[in-house]
């Protein structure tokens, strides 16, 4: 994966992007391409935290790459073999990542998002029915279903997990962008369908670059779902060519451990 872009805030964000904490925070973008036409991962650091708790509701993430793979033996990284030529590697905060030990497809390798749901029909209705997505997969034994938005891209995929949901502290949400003109619409269908809206319509601003407008929803689970007007997001997801030295200076300069540690304190434990 590589850093597309680099960004620090002084403070909390109003649509709560690093979660439900009002400080310093930053967050990185990295994927295997452009966020034009590739899935990518916005990895959000909050300073004055040290550790989350883990839930059930982010399952994972399925991708086909044989260096992938190759690398975690290189380096030595834990690999569990969960089914023939697919493995498991677990991230350093806990999130887990699903290797295909197959040649790495020139679009993009990310094949899928897995999110834990309560009830498979109600998610499935919900993101299918009300978000529009198509179901490309429906699993009833397995208690799966595989969906998307077109078939050349990442999929997102349910999976039940016998029983409620918990989402833990950290926090994350699923992101889309779609014409700027049907912000107001997604909106009012929620609304009209008496369905939870995290955040209404706002515009958010990133020092420097463009203003984005966003709706935040949040389905049967509580899984927070982003809409992005897609013209000014264009404009703020251009790949940063200075990206990964800015993300190189932010962490040089980073003396949160060491100010605690010279205070005799602990970071919090979100």
């Amino acid at each position: 994966l590589k850093v597309l872009r680099h960004e620090e805030f002084e403070e909390g964000c109003k649509a709560s992007c690093n979660g439900p904490y009002d400080g310093k925070w930053s967050k990185t973008m990295v994927g295997y391409g452009p966020e034009d036409n590739h899935f990518v991962a916005e990895l959000t650091y909050n300073y004055g935290i040290g550790e989350y708790r883990l839930g059930n509701d982010f399952l994972g993430i399925t991708l086909v790459s044989r260096q992938a793979v190759s690398n975690a033996r290189k380096m030595g990284w834990p690999l569990k073999e969960v089914t023939s030529g697919v493995f498991e590697a677990e991230a350093p905060g806990g999130y887990k990542f699903y290797l295909e030990d197959k040649e790495q497809p020139k679009q993009d390798p990310v094949l899928k998002v897995t999110l834990g749901v309560s009830n498979l029909q109600k998610s499935v209705s919900y993101w299918s029915g009300l978000l529009g997505m198509k179901i490309y997969e429906k699993d009833e034994e397995k208690q799966r279903a595989l969906l998307g938005y077109a078939d050349n891209q990442c999929k997102l995929e349910l999976k039940a997990v016998g029983g409620a949901v918990d989402h833990g502290t950290a926090f994350g949400r699923i992101a889309f962008s779609c014409a700027k003109e049907e912000l107001p619409n997604i909106e009012a269908l929620m609304k009209k369908e008496n369905q939870k809206i995290l955040t209404p319509l706002v515009s958010l601003d990133t020092p420097g670059k463009a203003t984005v407008q966003v709706v935040i929803l949040a389905d049967p689970d509580g899984h927070e779902i982003c809409f992005v007007g897609d013209e000014a997001f264009r404009e703020l997801s251009k790949v940063d060519p200075n990206g990964d030295k800015l993300l190189d200076d932010a962490m040089a300069a980073d003396k949160s451990d060491k100010w605690f540690a010279e205070h005799n304190r602990k970071k919090v434990s979100a």
